[in-house]
């Protein structure tokens, strides 16, 4: 079992940055690949970054690649990420999650869910 707590959303203006948290419990936090997907208003959630479980091996949608970068610490249990050059449609709830094995940038993959933050960049 493993148990997600998100923290760093907030507003920001176009153009500016963030760095998302997740922290994560359990001792096995190593042994998971680690995502980000958002979902904003009216819309499905969507893929946004994954790490591999040893951190070697990133993916990140093309919307948001060359802006955000994920890392993680296995040491700290926990996994960032960091936006820079926000738009206004990166707007979204935005969620960490976890999976056994390989990253993934299915939702349906992944087996343990924060809780989600809210992240709104005005323009």
């Amino acid at each position: 079992q493993v148990q997600l707590v998100e923290s760093g959303g907030g507003l920001v203006q176009a153009g500016g940055s963030l760095r998302l948290s997740c922290a994560a419990s359990g001792r096995t936090f190593g042994s998971y690949a680690m995502g980000w997907f958002r979902q904003a208003p009216g819309k499905e959630r969507e893929f946004v970054a994954a790490i591999s479980w040893s951190g070697s091996s990133t993916y990140y949608a093309d919307s948001v690649k060359g802006r955000f970068t994920v890392s993680r610490d296995n040491a700290k249990n926990t996994v960032w990420l960091q936006m820079n050059s926000l738009k206004p449609e990166d707007t979204a709830v935005y969620y960490c999650a976890a999976r056994k094995g390989y990253y993934s940038g299915s939702s349906h993959s992944y087996d343990y869910w924060g809780q989600g933050m809210q992240v709104t960049v005005s323009s």
